[in-house]
C-alpha cells in the first residue's frame, strides 16, 4: 500500500491523509462490526457514532483481548505512540486478527500548540485527519459546555438566595475551554456592582483536564453518567463540608448536553480498519486514556482491541492500570511499550540537532529510561513487548544494540515500520503481540489496594514508577489529605499531574533519575470521577502556547484545504 520511497521522500501527515481512499462509514460499521445501519449515527460520510442501545445489547457478549500501547519518556525527538497504535492495528488485521482500534480525541489545545495534529502518522492514521484533530463530531464542545452550565449554576445559585450555603470564597469548581490560554489561569470574576453576583478569584482550565472529561470517559451508560455529574463536589460550605452539583440541580441538564456526546464516534484508518476516537483526558493533568464506553464496546465486536495512554508509562500507563481498569473492570493481556533510537539518545545526552548522527554510547545511557519503564509494567503482573518504531536516520548497528539490550532485560524488541509502510510496516510487532499473548498469561493486579491511605498512595506511585526517595507537601496541603481521608474519600485512586518529560517533577532530568523528591503543590477531589488529582511541581493545568505555535502555520489554502496540521 505504501511507496518504498517514504523514509527518502517523505510526505506530510495530512497530504497521505488527504488522499486516502476512505470506505462509507456506514459500511465499515456494518461489513467489519457487524453493526446494522439503524445502529449507526452518520456525521457526514467518514464518521458515525454508535447508538448507546446497541453498546447496551452487547453487555453478555464475551470480552476479547485487550493490547495497551504506552511509551518510554517522551521528548522532542518524538516517540510515535498514537502512530504505532494504528500501525499495530492494521499490522494485526493483515495477518488475520480481527482488531478494533481505541483511540483518544485530540484536543485543540496541542493541536494549535505543539502538536500540530494528534491522528497518527505517516501510513498509520486515522481519517477523516483534518476533523478528527479539529471541531470532528462536537464531543469537546458538549464537555465545555456542560462543564460551564455547571460553573453558571453555581453562581446563579448563591446570587438567588444561596439554599446550599456555599462559602462563596470556597467555590471550587472552575470553568474550561479547550485552548492552551495561561491568560485565564486565574482571574477574577464577578466585577461590576450587585447585579453581577459577588466578585470572587477563579479561573480556567483547559477542557481535557476537567472532571468532566474524567466522567465523561469513566461511565458506563447515561444513569451512571448523570450519578456521577451530580456526585461532583463544587465548593464547601462555611463548616467546611462539600456542596455537590446535584444541590445546585445541575446533573441533569448537564446530562442532557452529554447525551449525544457519549456515543463512541467510528471512524477508520488509511487501510480501512474500524477504528473508535473517543473522550481525551491529557495523562500529565488527567488519567489519558479513551472512554471505557469505547474500550468495552471494542471488547465485545472484534477479537483483538489495541488502545492508548498518553505520555509515557508512568504517567498514562499508571492512570490505565491503575484507575481506569479498577474502576471498569478491565485487564489488559499485553503492554506494547514503544521507544525510538532518536529519544532514546536524547535521554542519553544527545542535543536534537545532532540525533541524526550515530551515537552508540548516548544510546546505551539512553536505555536507562526504557529499563525503568519495562521494570514499572512488570509490577503490574502484565506481559510486554517493545516496540522500536523506526526513523529514517536509525542505523543497523543501533537498532541491533538496542533489540540486545531489551533482550538481556527479558523482553523482547521488534523493529517496526508502520510510519512508512502502513500496516506492512507493523506485521513483526503485531505477531510477536500475538505470541506473546498466547504463551504468556497476564496476572494483572493494580500498584495499590483501594485501602492504602491517600498518602501511601501517592508516595507508593512516586517510589515504585517515579524512582523517588519520597513525597513532600506543606501543611496546608498535609491537612487537605487528612480532611479528604477523613471525609470519606480514603478509598480514591490517585491521578497524578506531573511533567510528562521526566521521572521527576524537574522535565530537564532525562533518563532514569533516582532519588528524588516529588513535591506536592496542590490536592483537587473528583468526588465524580472518584479519583483524587494531586498536582505534582510546576505542572499547570491550563497549559500556554509555545513561543511559535502551531497555529502559526495552520490555514485554509485557496482550493478550500487546510494546511499546517502535522
Amino acid at each position: 500500500m505504501a511507496p518504498s520511497t517514504q523514509h527518502a521522500q517523505p510526505k506530510s501527515d495530512i497530504d497521505i491523509a488527504r488522499v486516502a481512499d476512505k470506505e462509507p462509514i456506514l459500511d465499515i460499521g456494518q461489513k467489519r462490526l457487524g453493526i446494522a445501519p439503524e445502529h449507526l449515527v452518520p456525521y457526514g460520510h467518514d464518521k458515525a457514532k454508535i447508538s448507546l442501545d446497541y453498546i447496551s445489547s452487547l453487555e453478555d457478549k464475551p470480552d476479547s483481548k485487550l493490547i495497551l500501547v504506552t511509551a518510554i519518556s517522551p521528548t522532542p525527538a518524538g516517540e510515535g505512540k498514537t502512530t504505532t497504535t494504528v500501525g499495530l492495528g492494521d499490522g494485526l488485521n493483515r495477518i488475520g486478527k480481527d482488531t478494533l482500534i481505541c483511540l483518544r480525541e485530540p484536543s485543540l489545545g496541542p493541536c494549535f500548540g505543539l502538536k500540530g495534529g494528534a491522528a497518527g502518522g505517516g501510513y498509520a492514521q486515522v481519517v477523516p485527519m483534518e476533523e478528527i484533530n479539529l471541531h470532528f463530531t462536537g464531543d469537546f464542545h458538549a464537555i465545555g459546555a456542560a462543564n460551564n452550565l455547571l460553573a453558571a449554576m453555581v453562581d446563579n445559585h448563591i446570587y438567588w438566595g444561596n439554599e446550599a450555603e456555599i462559602d462563596p470564597r470556597r467555590v471550587s469548581w472552575r470553568r474550561v475551554v479547550d485552548m492552551n490560554d495561561r491568560a485565564l489561569r486565574s482571574i477574577v470574576s464577578s466585577l461590576g456592582g450587585v447585579a453581577n453576583g459577588f466578585p470572587r478569584e477563579d479561573g480556567f482550565d483547559i477542557t481535557v483536564a476537567s472532571e468532566v472529561m474524567a466522567i465523561f470517559c469513566l461511565a458506563n451508560d447515561l444513569e451512571d453518567l448523570r450519578a456521577r455529574l451530580g456526585n461532583i463536589v463544587i465548593g464547601y460550605k462555611r463548616d467546611r463540608t462539600p456542596v455537590r452539583a446535584r444541590e445546585v440541580s445541575a446533573e441533569g441538564a448537564m446530562t442532557t448536553l452529554l447525551k449525544d456526546a457519549l456515543a463512541p464516534n467510528l471512524v477508520q484508518t488509511l487501510e480501512n480498519n474500524p477504528a473508535l476516537v473517543h473522550g481525551g483526558p491529557f495523562a500529565n493533568i488527567a488519567h489519558g486514556c479513551n472512554s471505557v464506553i469505547a474500550t468495552k464496546a471494542a471488547l465485545k465486536i472484534s477479537d483483538y482491541v489495541v488502545t492508548e495512554a498518553g505520555f509515557g508509562a508512568d504517567l498514562g500507563a499508571e492512570k490505565f492500570l491503575d484507575i481506569k481498569c479498577r474502576k471498569a473492570g478491565l485487564a489488559p493481556d499485553c503492554v506494547v511499550l514503544v521507544a525510538t533510537i532518536r529519544a532514546l539518545k536524547m535521554h542519553g545526552g544527545v542535543a536534537k540537532g545532532d540525533l541524526g548522527k550515530e551515537n552508540l554510547a548516548a544510546l546505551e545511557t539512553g536505555m536507562a529510561n526504557l529499563e525503568r519503564h519495562l521494570g514499572n509494567i512488570a509490577k503490574y503482573g502484565v506481559p510486554v513487548v517493545v516496540a522500536v518504531n523506526r526513523f529514517s536516520a536509525d542505523t543497523e548497528a543501533e537498532r541491533n544494540l538496542v533489540i540486545e539490550r531489551c533482550k538481556a532485560l527479558g523482553a523482547v524488541a521488534v523493529e517496526s515500520d508502520h510510519w512508512a509502510s502502513g500496516g506492512e510496516g507493523a506485521e513483526d510487532l503485531a505477531r510477536q503481540v500475538v505470541e506473546t499473548i498466547d504463551s504468556q498469561p497476564s496476572n494483572f493486579k493494580t500498584l495499590y489496594e483501594d485501602s492504602m491511605p491517600l498518602w501511601d498512595k501517592v508516595r507508593t506511585v512516586a517510589q515504585e514508577i517515579y524512582g523517588a526517595d519520597d513525597i513532600i507537601a506543606d501543611k496546608k496541603v498535609r491537612g487537605q489529605f487528612k480532611d479528604l481521608q477523613d471525609g470519606g474519600f480514603g478509598h480514591f485512586p490517585v491521578c497524578i499531574a506531573k511533567t510528562q518529560y521526566s521521572f521527576s517533577t524537574d522535565p530537564n532530568l532525562k533518563g532514569a533519575p533516582s532519588g528524588h523528591v516529588v513535591p506536592i503543590r496542590e490536592v483537587r477531589v473528583s468526588a465524580g470521577a472518584e479519583f483524587l488529582v494531586v498536582v505534582c511541581g510546576d505542572i499547570m493545568t491550563m497549559p500556554g502556547l509555545p513561543r511559535k505555535p502551531a497555529a502559526n502555520s495552520i490555514n485554509v489554502d485557496d482550493s478550500g484545504n487546510i494546511v499546517g496540521l502535522f
